[in-house]
């Protein structure tokens, strides 16, 4: 019987010799994260380059450089361009200056010619008043007058920013202590009532044309703005003028205002007040005179003029 040769296994391969050295091995495989490496592979994927905060920091460095190149030559410009600025500014001043001197020398022109006017206006009025000349010149507020009166101060009240109600408030200002043009119409008009000859206020002569409104809160006499206090003089026979005043409806309502309001007031018989002449008469008609104006036909030779103011 023939003996079968023994079959020889082949076992297991004999161990490599790094094999106690793996997790050496692995490190080296594996020397970049697999974070870092998915990184990697994104920044590659995206074109590669600079990572983004460089890229950023380069961009804002970029920016910063044009802006300053563009202010740079921004106040090179304007560094070039000031003489030119300051020559055209100069040229605009003297413009303006001369204006205003040109503007100031016409309003002196029309006060002068305004004045003159207002002189023969008053000589023809003289002139041609007959025998009652002085008397009309008086009423017109012709000629400046003199003598014993009253002088009479209106002024605000104290805290005119304090509303205290009342009727006076419905009329559309707030501040009932402020002294209006209505309540100098009535003080005026009761004094001409009481007997005064010839009033002005704060140094304006009033006639019968003469005209006491409101601008706002201003009080205009004959357009002319005037401020508190308004000092009011009236030509007459001083104590009798005063108490004929106090005593009228125009002196009770002025006492009221005082009481109600707080509006200050004073009267005070004077020996003498000194009133100017009114700065322009108003001649409602006339008629031409001299040797070349028309005459109608069948008037005599010898033409005469009269002015009404």
């Amino acid at each position: 019987m023939s003996q079968q040769h023994p079959v020889r296994s082949t076992g297991t391969p004999p161990p490599r010799p790094d094999a106690s050295m793996s997790l050496l091995n692995n490190v080296i495989d594996h020397a970049l994260d697999d974070g870092y490496a998915e990184a990697s592979a994104r920044r590659e994927a995206e074109g590669g380059g600079l990572p983004r905060t460089l890229r950023a920091k380069l961009g804002l460095a970029a920016g910063l450089v044009l802006a300053a190149a563009v202010v740079t030559v921004g106040a090179a410009e304007a560094r070039i361009s000031a003489p030119v600025v300051a020559k055209e500014r100069q040229e605009l001043i003297g413009r303006i200056d001369a204006e205003t001197e040109a503007a100031e020398k016409l309003e002196q022109d029309v006060e002068k010619i305004r004045a003159e006017v207002g002189e023969r206006q008053r000589k023809a009025l003289e002139q041609h008043g007959g025998d009652q000349a002085e008397l009309v010149a008086l009423l017109s507020g012709a000629t400046p007058v003199h003598g014993p009166g009253v002088k009479l101060v209106v002024d605000d009240a104290k805290d005119t920013e304090q509303g205290g109600g009342g009727p006076r408030e419905s009329s559309g200002f707030s501040d009932t202590g402020r002294v209006r043009d209505r309540d100098m119409q009535r003080v005026v008009n009761g004094l001409w009532e009481s007997g005064a000859e010839a009033v002005s206020i704060n140094g304006q002569r009033l006639t019968s044309l003469s005209a006491i409104r409101a601008a706002g809160d201003a009080i205009l006499v004959d357009n002319k703005p005037l401020v508190p206090p308004y000092t009011v003089l009236a030509v007459g026979d001083g104590q009798r003028l005063s108490t004929a005043f106090q005593d009228s409806a125009d002196g009770q309502y002025l006492h009221a205002l005082q009481e109600n309001f707080g509006i200050r007031t004073s009267i005070s018989a004077e020996a003498d007040v000194r009133l100017p002449a009114a700065p322009s008469l108003i001649v409602r008609t006339a008629e031409p005179r001299g040797a070349g104006a028309a005459k109608p036909s069948g008037q005599a030779t010898a033409d005469t003029g009269k002015g009404t103011s």
